[in-house]
């Protein structure tokens, strides 16, 4: 399968940059640039490409409107560009339902690696990376949801999903839970699919907003 790409960044040599990277491998194709988040919604629509590359400050519409919009109204995946001082930006992102960020300084091979890890359906954090951010930022925001959605789980998936907001890979958490990493896999999918979450990310930040883990702690 050839991956295609959109890429957005009102910068014409990053984006230009990024663009030519990608395009050099066989199994990735750029199918439209945008200058603003406005442009890569309506390249979006137009080539409904498998990701999105989203710098998230943009003239205008800015990236984290765009992969608001995007994530909710397609099926493409938003990976976010941002920079060292932007983690409160990134949260907005993902809670936005973009599926992980970027470094602007990010090497060749990282992007790559990216962009495939996000049109696979992954989450481009990981488990310790996501505890971290998420935790850190939300433990200086109020709650902003109720937990309705997670009545729907059952005790073991609450478990699962309360080990994964802890940072733990699915072998830690089958060795904790004392089951197959099979097993764990169902359970996070199960997890997802009941709170309507695309990725791991989008499913701990409706545990820390929910209450079940706390942030800034253990659980």
């Amino acid at each position: 399968m050839t991956i295609s790409v959109v890429v957005a960044d009102d910068q014409e040599l990053v984006r230009s940059g990024f663009a030519l990277i990608l395009d050099t491998q066989p199994d990735i194709a750029v199918v439209a640039e945008a200058a603003d988040g406005r442009a890569a919604i309506d390249a979006v629509r137009a080539h409904a490409p498998h990701v999105a590359l989203l710098d998230i400050r943009m003239p205008g519409t800015d990236g984290i409107e765009a992969a608001r919009e995007i994530c909710a109204r397609t099926d493409t995946r938003a990976l976010m560009l941002t920079t060292f001082d932007q983690d409160d930006y990134v949260y907005d992102a993902l809670r936005a339902g973009a599926s992980g960020f970027l470094l602007k300084d990010v090497r060749r091979d990282d992007l790559v690696h990216a962009v495939r890890v996000v049109a696979a359906g992954e989450a481009l954090l990981a488990p310790t990376v996501t505890r971290r951010l998420i935790g850190d930022v939300l433990c200086v925001r109020p709650r902003v949801r109720d937990a309705p959605a997670l009545e729907a789980l059952t005790e073991r998936e609450r478990q699962t999903l309360t080990l994964v907001g802890r940072g733990l890979s699915n072998a830690e958490i089958a060795a904790a839970l004392v089951v197959s990493e099979h097993t764990v896999k169902t359970h996070v999918s199960n997890v997802l699919a009941k709170l309507g979450a695309r990725d791991r990310v989008q499913a701990v930040i409706a545990a820390y907003e929910s209450g079940l883990i706390r942030a800034g702690t253990d659980g």
